[in-house]
């Protein structure tokens, strides 16, 4: 194939469009990472030198310790529960017509349309009316309700996308349509679940805005820890404790692409 000047000059400005995004969507996370291996007591850049103190610090620290583990731990059982729920939800919005199909699609991507601070505050009154304001019942519900519509509509496209000729199959061979669930259509979506489980723990592990008016006493998520230690204080303990949340994401992310590819997850 032969290309003129002007395909050309559309390859490049392509690729170079390409290189200055991922550039700025990485450039962040970057910079707090080096800053997070300062000698100096302050982040300025470039740092002072290389030292592993502020990490030692944050290991140290009860208070990030322990926000790390009600993240992760709450994280982990978000991405579990709007798995099952998203599942159902999408299975049943793409296999079958039932009166009020529409309302249920629409209510499961609501969330993406309201405003994570009217939500965060609708929540509080919600469960404060409840009595619950005092449980970690609220925080699991409310990052319940940000994860679902990222696992919908990440499922539904994968039960959109497939193949249906096994599954056919299978029932022409009498099998139970829970069997053909459970031994056809899950196996083959497994991609899809996985990608699905990666956005609701990510969701839910660096959510700020609804958690910070959902948390209670000692039970703070690390996100939260996080902005209310930026209130009196500026120092690099403060990109040490998020590269490390940037760490725990992608040890996700690589543990899944272990598992079944990058290739397959895309």
């Amino acid at each position: 194939m032969r290309y003129d000047f002007t395909d050309y000059v559309l390859i490049v400005a392509g690729a170079v469009t390409r290189v200055a995004v991922y550039a700025l969507l990485a450039l962040p996370a970057a910079l707090v990472v080096v800053l997070s291996f300062t000698s100096g007591e302050t982040m300025d850049f470039p740092p002072a030198g290389f030292s592993m103190q502020w990490y030692q610090k944050a290991f140290e620290s009860e208070p990030f310790m322990s926000a790390l583990w009600t993240s992760t731990y709450v994280a982990v059982i978000v991405a579990i529960a709007a798995l099952v729920i998203g599942f159902a939800a999408a299975f049943a919005i793409n296999r079958f017509d039932f009166p009020g199909k529409g309302l249920l699609q629409a209510l499961a991507f609501s969330p993406l349309i309201v405003p994570a601070v009217v939500l965060g505050i609708g929540l509080l009154y919600l469960f404060a009316w409840m009595n619950l304001i005092q449980t970690m019942f609220p925080l699991f519900a409310g990052h319940l309700v940000l994860a679902i519509p990222y696992v919908v509509r990440t499922v539904l496209a994968s039960l959109t996308l497939h193949n249906r000729v096994l599954e056919e199959a299978a029932m022409n061979l009498r099998a139970s349509p829970l069997r053909v669930v459970r031994r056809i259509t899950l196996p083959l979506i497994l991609p899809g679940l996985l990608s699905a489980a990666i956005f609701a723990f990510v969701t839910s592990f660096g959510n700020v805005t609804v958690s910070v008016f959902l948390t209670y006493g000692g039970n703070v998520t690390l996100p939260v820890q996080l902005f209310t230690y930026l209130d009196h204080s500026y120092d690099p303990l403060v990109a040490a404790v998020s590269s490390i949340m940037i760490f725990v994401t992608l040890a996700v992310i690589l543990i899944i692409e272990r598992l079944i590819g990058a290739e397959t997850l895309s």
